[in-house]
């Protein structure tokens, strides 16, 4: 099904859509298919680089594997020079894309050093050269996510989006923080709620929705067409239908026991294994470790699980812990 389908401004709250956001070294292939299993209506990749000498790497060519991918294929890439931005956007197409978006968000020095990610939002006339030139390689949907602005003195996204409008960009994600803000400080809707006021296409909320009660909240006073979740997500995929239970019902109590908790993190583990091989051992440390925050005795999995240091020993360790483990409730967070 099309990302446009899930975004209908007309949609009742209840109804909206609610994806996973990108982020670089959490939402690989195997959290994305953990998140739309448990209630994602969409995921997008980990950002690709427009930069040949990132862009052709074993890296990127993990990043864009779609095969199996679940919802919408929705690849997102990044740079700052025209020409080679509407490459990689070709790249993801070819590798079975069927949505392309836009690094406008990214606040991390090495991204932004570059030009590109929200660094991209000081140069407005560089964004239309970059948002004409993808548009023009591609014939699926492209989409761009951005920040408020570059600082609290320049919020400048409701002008972005505007100009994004007129060049043919389907769909828009803000999140609600400058670029200075980084992930500091509070976030604010006002400006994404100006966002939505500006444009007649799709607008998306993000930032530190970690709530149902959040969702509701943000998605009532932006009027926003869908939703967002980053961090928020990482060790508890099952927020997903937790908040779209909660816009349907009024009611959040979709929460897994232990059991259900070790059982997804045993197939998170398997998938990251067959996903990325013998680099899974380190990689799969930072997401055990997410999961454990949801456990009653989450150190002890944690000390445990961190242990390990070969792919069987990570695979026994969990499902002796779960074969132990007589805890059935989970912690009230």
């Amino acid at each position: 099904m099309s990302l446009l389908t899930y975004l209908k401004s007309d949609s009742a709250i209840a109804d909206k859509a609610i994806g996973l956001a990108p982020m670089a070294g959490i939402s690989d292939w195997p959290f994305r298919k953990i998140c739309y299993s448990l209630g994602a209506d969409f995921t997008v990749t980990e950002m690709i680089s427009a930069d040949p000498k990132f862009r052709d790497t074993s890296n990127n060519a993990l990043r864009l594997d779609l095969k199996g991918q679940l919802g919408p294929k929705i690849v997102q890439i990044a740079g700052s020079e025209p020409r080679l931005l509407a490459d990689a956007a070709l790249m993801g197409v070819e590798h079975g894309a069927e949505v392309i978006d836009i690094n406008m968000g990214c606040p991390a020095k090495k991204v932004c050093k570059q030009l590109a990610g929200s660094a991209l939002m000081k140069d407005e006339v560089l964004v239309g050269h970059l948002l004409e030139a993808v548009t023009a390689a591609v014939s699926v949907p492209v989409t761009v996510k951005m920040r408020t602005g570059w600082d609290r003195q320049h919020k400048n996204a409701p002008s972005i989006a505007k100009m994004a409008e007129s060049l043919g960009i389907s769909a828009l994600t803000i999140h609600g923080r400058t670029r200075a803000c980084r992930f500091k400080g509070s976030v604010e809707h006002d400006t994404i709620k100006a966002v939505k006021q500006t444009v007649a296409i799709p607008v998306v909320a993000n930032g530190d929705i970690v709530t149902p009660e959040q969702a509701l909240s943000v998605l009532r006073y932006t009027e926003c067409d869908g939703l967002m979740i980053g961090r928020g997500a990482q060790g508890n995929p099952w927020l997903f239908a937790q908040i779209k239970n909660f816009l349907a019902n009024r009611s959040s109590n979709i929460k897994p026991d232990e059991q259900e908790i070790l059982c997804i993190a045993k197939q998170h583990l398997t998938l990251m294994h067959d996903h990325y091989g013998d680099l899974a051992v380190k990689l799969a440390r930072k997401h055990m470790v997410a999961y454990a925050d949801l456990l009653i005795e989450g150190n002890r999995f944690k000390n445990g699980f961190n242990q390990q240091v070969t792919r069987e020993a990570q695979q026994q360790f969990v499902s002796s812990y779960a074969e132990n483990n007589n805890n059935d409730g989970v912690l009230a967070a």
